[in-house]
């Protein structure tokens, strides 16, 4: 066999392998979703400058602006429990971020800058007065830069088990641009994607990080999880790179110093190095409020949700 024919042959390998790929990625996306779990019948549409914004409103009363995690996992899903009955006494919104859940998931990098605007502008065109905003983990950040820059429509700021003000001053090198190059390839990069997003390590990631009790986590929850990774196909990968590689990361000790909001922490007790988190959030404002949710981790909407909206009323 001449070196034509090996070249013609590894040529052919690698082509039917590429193809292999790409196959079974859009078998992956095709059956994540088929559950519709995640599917809320009023559903709204907010059309942004950067793409259309699901979101729902229900109840009467003050507005509360209800924001997810910043994972490409999340979604207004993370609220399921807490929406129905806040909304007895408050006018309660609840969006899905740029990137998430059925939000448009647009090939950009997704920075705080630009959530900072979304949170800006919803309030403004959407809900039309000062609200009250409650808001998960990683979003944390964007909620404080957002209330800095625009305290004026923004009341009382909620923040449930929030970043490490440390962590959001990392900013992107050398090795997280090359990540974000490979993650970006259109059939290697999601085939990486859907393995990171098995149904599997979601389930760990659930157990390690998010829910104190694992008998929680129900086979609902993890199909919500697991569908919201994948809804609008590949597009679903790009919020995941931007994070991943820390586009979305913003430096908050000084808006955290400066605004005049009044500011409540709401924190799962056994949330990782929770103590220090909210020592350093004190240390630079002092007025800040903290309550503590016995047996729980990150996500108490959904793993305490009463105990959540106990503390909800106390603060509100």
């Amino acid at each position: 066999m001449n070196k034509w024919h090996k070249i013609g042959m590894a040529v052919g390998i690698g082509s039917a392998a590429i193809s292999t790929i790409h196959i079974i990625n859009k078998i992956i996306f095709s059956t994540s979703v088929v559950t519709g779990v995640t599917v809320f019948n009023n559903k709204l549409n907010y059309k942004w400058k950067f793409g259309n914004i699901a979101y729902t409103k229900t109840g009467k009363g003050k507005p509360i602006l209800l924001i997810h995690d910043l994972k490409n996992t999340s979604s207004t899903y993370e609220w399921k429990e807490i929406i129905k009955k806040l909304s007895k006494s408050r006018t309660v919104y609840a969006l899905d971020l740029l990137g998430c859940g059925y939000s448009d998931k647009p090939n950009i990098t997704y920075t705080a800058y630009l959530y900072v605007q979304l949170l800006d502008d919803f309030v403004t065109d959407i809900i039309g007065k000062r609200t009250d905003i409650a808001v998960t983990g990683d979003s944390c950040p964007l909620a404080i830069m957002a209330c800095y820059s625009n305290s004026m429509i923004f009341d009382k700021l909620i923040l449930i088990n929030p970043e490490n003000i440390g962590k959001s001053t990392l900013i992107p090198n050398k090795k997280s641009n090359i990540f974000r190059i490979l993650l970006n390839s259109p059939i290697i990069g999601t085939l990486i994607y859907n393995v990171c997003m098995s149904k599997r390590n979601i389930q760990l990631y659930f157990k390690d990080e998010l829910f104190y009790n694992s008998d929680n986590i129900s086979k609902a929850i993890l199909n919500a999880y697991h569908e919201n990774a994948h809804l609008y196909g590949s597009s679903a990968k790009f919020l995941y790179t931007s994070t991943k590689c820390r586009y979305t990361t913003a430096s908050i000790g000084r808006a955290i110093s400066e605004i005049n909001n009044c500011i409540y922490i709401i924190a799962g007790d056994s949330e990782t190095n929770i103590d220090l988190i909210i020592e350093d959030y004190i240390s630079i404002n002092p007025a800040i409020e903290v309550a503590l949710i016995s047996h729980c981790k990150h996500l108490p909407q959904l793993e305490k949700p009463d105990a959540l909206l106990k503390q909800f009323n106390i603060f509100l």
